[in-house]
Parts: structure tokens; C-alpha cells; sequence
């Protein structure tokens, strides 16, 4: 019971704020009309008390499950299996991701489905994470420093990015290259981080080296760069079409109080609505808990108790990821499109995007399920050395900064490859300047922020303010695919330059501290010498 309220209080703390913000928006700036906004209510209600089940669940279930996976894979000493294994576990629970389902739905409404339909898009990220979650495990094993990888695989993403640009839209195209890099930040969501993030330190547990710590984390933002080129990949061997009439927000803006409190309700599958999230998250979970049972009848790693625990934990996890995703895309979705339709098409006030969308992104993140697990996990792996409360205000500056320059691009029309470009290179040369456990952490960091909150409300909110500012273009299909899309890439992006920053800090501050202990020595020292003379 203590365990529930703890976790139901720091998801009132984390979503409150949120609905403060939205509450003072449309009763000033931004008026919707008062079913949107039961929606929104209610749909609080469904996170707030989603997050709290989800937490618990995740706590005793998934977290566990992949410790066990990953000190048995550290233990094995073959070494095609282990490999199998990881790339196997790395497909399964990217399929089940729902963060990438939201993504995929969102853009299937701008391009068409003749050259992307939705399953398309998630095999093609699944593939991705697979096959860098079997890399991971030959980085752990072979003790090559994350730094050496993450540099030329970035590098690689960014020209593959410039491909389009170069060639004139001839290969690939610019419209599609937000999508690629959007994808690799929903990939690490409510369920894929507490697993994977387990599983590494389940490998690194293996070691008893004094680097064990730092290699428990790395294998997220492994997991986030490999979707972002196997997206990029099937970009250039496929050109995309962008519809002619996007998703129109307006499509809520006629519901009176109870329709909009039905339409949580609602089995349509247009409407999605919870028991169509209950079927959804069920067929996504059922592989998960059959990779268990398979994993506990050949392993019994696991006695009957634990066997117990953890299956009510895969209960609570999928009660609370119901009651999440339903209140997140039907109660936060509109509400955020609309919000950024009204302050978008209001003259001046469209301005206000910029400091508002900080605003709403400092306070987002603080919202996403993974983010809990992420400060959890560090605090413990650390000692304590890596506090939650700093993580937890790197990431929120590191998103409102994010959120602010995505709506500078779409009040200006710019590009988003200069802003990855110079947003890439600045962490990836930090990388060499700060401990390496901080480099684990900030780029674990930048997957977990862009969770289910960033595709469920600030995504929306950006397409609903491109929308509005693009009223009346023949391309606003195409605008809203550029300009609006990247902006899951820039939140997944920023908390990798505050969080080493706050290593370099940190570096900087122990630094100054031995010196000061070296110093006191050397004057001990100097008095010993002196008082030895001074007897002879």
C-alpha cells in the first residue's frame, strides 16, 4: 500500500502541473470548447492513475525479468545464442512499444499508405533495435567505450540525412527525414527502457571490473540510433507521397460533455478507444510473456514466488499501460492539437508558442513513465552519486530548450538538418571531455525523454501550431511533415548536452576537491619534513 501511494504521488506531481498549464491556456490565450476539455480532464484522471499502476508493475515485473535475462547472457559462454537472444528480445518489445504505434499512426495520416503503411514502419524499427541490442552485447563484452561507437554511428545518420539535400530530393526525401529521427526517440518508451535498461545491468553485473557500473547503461541510446538509420535506409530506397489533407483537429471540436466522456468508451478503432487499448496492449504483451515462460521453463531462474510476483506485475503493468495510453491519445491528444491550432492562427500571439512550448516541455517530461525508471535506476547503480532530483532537472531544461527551437522552426520555416547537425556534434564532443558513465546516461537520457507524453501531446500541439500557421498552403501536408515532425528527435536530442554538462560539472567540481586534498597533503608533508630537520 505505501508502495502505491508513493507512486500515485509522484504522478500527481508530475502531471498536475500539466493540467495547470492547459487549464490557464484555455481560459486565456486559447478557448476549446467544454467537451475537449472533459476529455482532457478525464483523460488525466486515466494517466495519472495509469502511471501509478504501470510503475508498480514495472517495478516487480519487467525489471526483474531482464536483470535475470541479461546475468544469464553474461554468464553463457557461447557466443552465437546470447546474440540471437538479444536481437530476438530487441524485435519482440519494439513491436509492443505502443510510443512507436502512436508515431506510426500520426504519420500515416500525412503520407500515403502505397509508401508507408503503419507495420511497415514498425518492422523496420523493430529490425533496427534488434540488431543494435545484439551490437550492444558485443560492446559490453569487448569493453569498447561507448563514445567510439556512438561517434561514427551519428556521423553516419547525419549524411544519410543530407542525401536528400545534396541530390535535390533525387534520393530519398526531405520530408521524411524527421520521421527517421523522430523514430528512434519513441522507440525507448514505457516498456522497451525498464527492460533494457535492466538487461544491461543485468550483463554488466557479470563484471567485476571497475567499469561495470558505466556499462549498465548505453544500450538504450544503442537502441535509439538503430531505428533512426534503418529508418533513414528505407527512406532513400523508397520516395515518399505526402497526402493532400492531413488530419483535421476540428474533428473534436463538436463534442458536447458526454459524447466526449463516450468517447473513451468507444471500440471504433478510428476512435480508439480503452477496450480497443486493452486489445491492442494485450496482443503487443503476449509475446513478452511468452518469452518469460519460455525463459523460466528452460532457466528456472526464478522460484515459485518470484514466478508469482512477477505475473501479477505483468497484470498491473498492462492495467496501468491501458489507463495511460487511453487517457494520453484520447483526453491529451486533441486538446494539445487544438491548443497549438488557436495560438498558431492568432497573429502576434503565435509568437507566445515559443516561451509557452518551453513552458509545456520543462514540465512534460516529467510526466513520461520511463523517466521514473531512468533517475530510479541511476540513484541505485550510483550510490546515490547521480542524484534523481539532478537527472530530473537536466532532462526538464534540456526539453523545454528542445520544445522552444522546434516551435522557431515552425514559426520560420527552419530546416531541421543544420539543428541536428549542430545538436549532434556538440554532445559527441563532449563525450571525450566527461566521465564515461555520464555519457551512458545522458544518451540513455535523450530515448527515455521522448516517451508517450512528447508523441501524445507536444507532437500534436506542434502539428496543430504548423497547421494554423500554414492555413491555406497547397503543401501543408508537406510543411507539417517538416516542420512539425522532428520534434520527438529534438527532445530526444538536447538532454544529451545537459546531462554531460552536468558531468562536466560535476568532473570539474571533484577535480577542484583533489586538488585542494593535494594540496593539504603536500603541506602535512612539507611539516613532517621540517619538524623531522629541526630533531636532527
Amino acid at each position: 500500500m505505501r508502495l502505491l501511494f508513493g507512486s500515485l504521488k509522484e504522478s500527481l506531481s508530475s502531471v498536475l502541473p500539466i493540467c495547470a498549464i492547459v487549464l490557464v491556456l484555455t481560459v486565456s490565450l486559447a478557448p476549446i470548447l467544454p467537451g475537449v476539455m472533459v476529455m482532457f480532464l478525464f483523460g488525466s484522471i486515466l494517466i495519472i492513475a495509469g502511471m501509478s499502476i504501470f510503475t508498480i508493475g514495472s517495478n516487480i515485473s519487467m525489471q526483474p525479468l531482464g536483470e535475470g535475462m541479461g546475468v544469464l547472457i553474461g554468464h553463457s559462454k557461447k557466443k552465437l545464442i546470447p546474440l540471437l537472444v538479444c536481437f530476438s528480445v530487441g524485435l519482440l518489445i519494439t513491436i509492443a512499444e505502443p510510443d512507436l504505434t502512436v508515431l506510426a499512426d500520426q504519420i500515416n495520416m500525412n503520407f500515403k499508405n502505397e509508401f508507408l503503411n503503419k507495420w511497415l514502419l514498425v518492422l523496420c524499427v523493430a529490425l533496427g533495435v534488434g540488431i543494435f541490442l545484439a551490437f550492444a552485447l558485443i560492446r559490453t563484452r569487448k569493453r569498447i567505450p561507448l563514445a567510439y561507437i556512438l561517434v561514427p554511428l551519428y556521423a553516419l545518420a547525419l549524411v544519410l540525412a543530407t542525401l536528400p539535400y545534396i541530390t535535390g530530393g533525387k534520393v530519398g526525401s526531405v520530408e521524411f527525414i524527421p520521421t527517421a529521427f523522430d523514430s528512434g526517440g519513441v522507440t525507448t518508451g514505457p516498456i522497451t527502457v525498464p527492460f533494457i535498461m535492466a538487461l544491461g545491468a543485468g550483463i554488466a553485473s557479470m563484471r567485476k571490473d571497475k567499469n561495470s557500473v558505466e556499462n549498465s547503461f548505453g544500450l538504450v541510446s544503442l537502441c535509439s540510433i538503430g531505428p533512426i538509420l534503418s529508418v533513414l535506409v528505407l527512406g532513400l530506397l523508397r520516395k515518399p507521397d505526402v497526402k493532400s489533407s492531413p488530419f483535421n483537429p476540428e474533428d473534436y471540436m463538436n463534442f458536447t460533455t458526454r459524447d466526449a466522456f463516450l468517447e473513451f468508451f468507444n471500440p471504433s478503432v478510428a476512435a480508439h478507444g480503452i477496450l480497443t487499448y486493452a486489445k491492442e496492449v494485450a496482443l503487443a504483451f503476449l509475446p513478452i510473456v511468452a518469452m518469460f515462460i519460455v525463459f523460466q521453463l528452460i532457466f528456472k531462474r526464478f522460484n515459485k514466488r518470484q514466478v508469482l510476483r512477477i505475473s501479477v506485475g505483468f497484470l498491473y503493468t498492462y492495467v496501468g499501460l491501458v489507463l495511460f495510453l487511453t487517457g494520453a491519445n484520447i483526453g491529451f491528444m486533441p486538446a494539445g492539437q487544438l491548443i497549438g491550432k488557436v495560438l498558431g492562427g492568432g497573429g502576434f500571439i503565435k509568437w507566445l508558442l515559443i516561451p509557452i512550448g518551453m513552458i509545456l516541455g520543462y514540465f512534460v517530461v516529467a510526466a513520461e513513465p520511463a523517466v521514473h525508471t531512468l533517475k530510479k535506476q541511476v540513484a541505485e547503480v550510483t550510490n546515490g552519486a547521480i542524484s534523481q532530483k539532478s537527472i530530473g532537472l537536466a532532462l526538464s531544461i534540456g526539453v523545454a530548450v528542445s520544445v522552444g527551437i522546434a516551435m522557431t522552426r515552425i514559426l520560420t520555416g527552419l530546416p531541421i538538418l543544420p539543428v541536428l547537425i549542430i545538436g549532434y556534434i556538440i554532445p559527441l564532443v563532449i563525450t571525450f571531455f566527461v566521465p564515461p558513465i555520464y555519457t551512458g546516461i545522458a544518451f540513455d537520457s535523450g530515448g527515455v525523454a521522448s516517451g508517450p507524453m512528447a508523441t501524445t501531446f507536444i507532437l500534436p500541439f506542434a502539428i496543430g501550431a504548423c497547421s494554423a500557421i500554414n492555413a491555406g498552403s497547397e503543401n501543408l501536408s508537406s510543411k507539417i511533415m517538416t516542420d512539425a515532425f522532428g520534434i520527438v528527435a529534438m527532445i530526444a536530442m538536447t538532454p544529451l548536452i545537459t546531462i554531460q554538462v552536468l558531468g562536466l560539472i560535476g568532473k570539474v567540481k571533484q577535480d577542484k576537491k583533489m586538488y585542494k586534498i593535494h594540496k593539504e597533503i603536500e603541506q602535512i608533508d612539507d611539516g613532517i619534513y621540517y619538524y623531522d630537520e629541526e630533531v636532527c
